[in-house]
C-alpha cells in the first residue's frame, strides 16, 4: 500500500458520500487525488481539491494513459452498471500490469486508509512467529491460573 502519491477515485454514484470522507482523508495524509468527472464534483461540492481525469471512452489523456505512465500510485473504483464495465477492465487490466493496487469495494477502501493511518503513525512492527505463539501461551496460561486463584473470574 502507498505511503505517498496520487489517487485515482471513481465511484458509482451510492458511494459518492463515501468517496467524500475517503477524499478527504486521504488529502489529510498528504495524498493527491484524481477522479473522473462525477467523483471529481461531489469531492470539489466538499471542498476536496482534486484533478479531474478523463474516462477511457472520454477521450485523452485517460485514466489507463496515467496508470501507464506511473502517475497513479492507489485506485479506488466501484463501478456499476453496463455501462461502467469496459473502464472498469481497462483499469484493472492496466493496474495489473503496473502493479497498481486497485479496491474495488468502499469497505476495503475504508481499511486500507485506517491501514495508511496506522503504518504512518505507528510504523511496521516485526515480530517472530514463535514469539507470538509464545505469548499467546503465556496470556492463556495466566488466564487459566487466574480462574484457579479467582475461581468466580
Amino acid at each position: 500500500m502507498p505511503l505517498k502519491g496520487k489517487v485515482f477515485i471513481s465511484v458509482n454514484d451510492h458511494d459518492k458520500p463515501h468517496a467524500v470522507t475517503l477524499g478527504r482523508d486521504l488529502s489529510s495524509l498528504g495524498f493527491k487525488l484524481m477522479a473522473t468527472r462525477g467523483t471529481a464534483a461531489a469531492l470539489r461540492a466538499a471542498k476536496i481539491k482534486v484533478e479531474r481525469v478523463y474516462k477511457v471512452e472520454e477521450g485523452r489523456p485517460n485514466v489507463v494513459d496515467h496508470i501507464k505512465n506511473g502517475a497513479i500510485d492507489l485506485i479506488i473504483n466501484t463501478p456499476l452498471g453496463r455501462g461502467s464495465r469496459f473502464d472498469e477492465k481497462a483499469i484493472r487490466r492496466a493496474a495489473i500490469q503496473h502493479g497498481v493496487t486497485c479496491i474495488t469495494t468502499i469497505a476495503a477502501a475504508t481499511a486500507a486508509v485506517n491501514g495508511i493511518r496506522a503504518q504512518r503513525d505507528r510504523g511496521i512492527e516485526v515480530a517472530c512467529l514463535q514469539e507470538l505463539h509464545q505469548g499467546g501461551r503465556a496470556m492463556a496460561q495466566m488466564s487459566s491460573t487466574s480462574k484457579t486463584l479467582n475461581p468466580g473470574a
